[in-house]
């Protein structure tokens, strides 16, 4: 809606979410200022361009299910894949309707697709590409100058494990149990939330990040936005035009034997640290924002 305006989007079925700022960072995410009256009469006799298929999900299969005998067959069907899963529509599996997916292709398969966990080395078609998370500036608060946080590690203990094995690693070292970086944390009762917790990612002087339930995470996102360092494993996904390491971003081992070092190098190095964190931001500025993401669906589907 960003991009090409509110009057000429139509999201099906409606979802206020869009239209109305009630929700908090980050669940305002998908908010678009001024687009509840537009999203109200732009659905009177709306004429499409294309289609997109939003998320792998249940009610949204269901929905496209029931639309796709519908659509004209020069009408682009663009399906944005943005499960943890690693194959296509897989999280309608996790769901318990893996048959949707099946079914929907029968009835109209889908042009084009962007898939946010893009393994590297994956066999997909050619009309697969690679989309993951982005940031939205608009969303930035004010943010501190202050660094008060030497080391944070703020997450919910999903994924593969590593995110245990980081959190009981890191515990007890630099300011971590001061500042919230432990064992058993639950989204629901995190102490930082919405504006607040991206200052306190500002705040940080370095911010790591493990993968969760997918390679891509809010948190790869989120750091460089706000201008911290982050320490990351490297993602095992295609990302074009990804932060380098030692450049935008460091990235530690996947065993975390180097992870304390690079923590203990960087706090003592300043200039450094701070030079890559700007760095990073300036690089997600450019290649990684709400807007860019939009832009790439466009011109991979050949719509601009």
């Amino acid at each position: 809606m960003k991009l090409l305006g509110a009057k000429n989007v139509v999201d099906v079925a409606w979802n206020k979410k869009f239209h109305i700022n009630y929700k908090k960072y980050p669940k305002n995410l998908g908010y678009i200022p001024g687009s509840l009256f537009p999203s109200l009469i732009n659905r009177v006799n709306a004429r499409y361009d294309a289609v997109i298929v939003a998320a792998s999900k249940v009610d949204c299969f269901e929905k496209y299910i029931e639309l796709a005998p519908n659509i004209d067959k020069n009408i682009p069907v663009i399906f944005v894949d943005g499960g943890d899963g690693s194959g296509i529509g897989s999280d309608l599996t996790v769901y318990g309707r893996p048959e949707l997916y099946e079914k929907s292709q029968k009835i109209r398969a889908f042009d084009y697709i962007f898939k946010r966990e893009y393994l590297i080395g994956a066999d997909h078609p050619a009309n697969v590409f690679p989309l993951q998370i982005s940031f939205n500036l608009d969303r930035l608060p004010s943010l501190p100058d202050e660094k008060k946080y030497d080391v944070s590690f703020w997450a919910v203990e999903t994924g593969d494990g590593i995110r245990t094995r980081a959190l009981n690693l890191l515990e007890d070292k630099f300011d971590c149990k001061a500042n919230g970086t432990k064992r058993n944390q639950k989204f629901s009762r995190y102490s930082r939330k919405g504006s607040f917790y991206l200052q306190e990612l500002k705040r940080c002087k370095i911010v790591l990040n493990f993968r969760g339930g997918g390679w891509d995470t809010m948190r790869y996102w989120e750091v460089p936005a706000v201008g911290s360092l982050m320490i990351t494993q490297k993602p095992q996904i295609n990302i074009p035009h990804d932060f380098e390491n030692g450049v935008h971003v460091v990235h530690c081992k996947d065993d975390l034997s180097d992870l304390v070092e690079l923590c203990e190098y960087y706090l003592k190095n300043e200039s450094e640290r701070e030079t890559m964190a700007q760095a990073g931001k300036k690089h997600l500025e450019m290649y990684h924002t709400d807007v860019k993401r939009a832009e790439y669906i466009l011109q991979k589907a050949h719509l601009v």
